[in-house]
């Protein structure tokens, strides 16, 4: 039985491993690149609904995303996900809701849970994950997550 130099064995391994991981931000980078319009148009728009109207395109971006930053994308992603839940259970559109004037009947609990979704997502954790994001994003991509 013939023996390979431990160097040629190593280079075996390596190679697909690298193509795997070029392939992974490949994917990433493209879901970036598919919804990168949207995302835009949605900051600039601003308001109160603004991210939860791209929240499946975030969804689809963070199912991509690498490994280094799926932390981060959680903490975004959980943070709209906990916003909009909170929202549907009260029964109320994001589009219509205003902390000072609130729907006439809405339960205290409903209006606390509303309220404590919405901290949660600007509270600097979540502020500095999405940041995180960002820079990942043009590091990797070449690209930024919005314009």
């Amino acid at each position: 039985m013939r023996r390979l130099p431990v160097g040629l064995l190593v280079l075996g391994l390596v190679v697909p491993l690298a193509a795997c991981g070029q392939d992974r931000f490949e994917a990433y980078c493209e879901r970036v690149e598919e919804h990168q319009v949207a995302l835009t148009e949605a900051v600039a728009e601003g308001g109160p609904d603004a991210l939860l109207g791209v929240l499946p395109r975030l969804q689809e971006i963070s199912e991509a995303a690498p490994r280094d930053v799926t932390d981060e994308w959680q903490q975004v992603v959980g943070r709209l996900e906990a916003l909009e839940a909170a929202l549907e259970d009260a029964g109320v559109d994001a589009a219509d809701y205003d902390r000072a004037e609130p729907p006439a009947g809405l339960a205290d609990a409903d209006r606390a849970a509303i309220d404590g979704a919405a901290r949660e997502l600007v509270r600097p954790t979540t502020v500095a994950a999405l940041q995180s994001v960002e820079t990942q994003v043009r590091d990797v991509c070449g690209t930024p997550l919005y314009q």
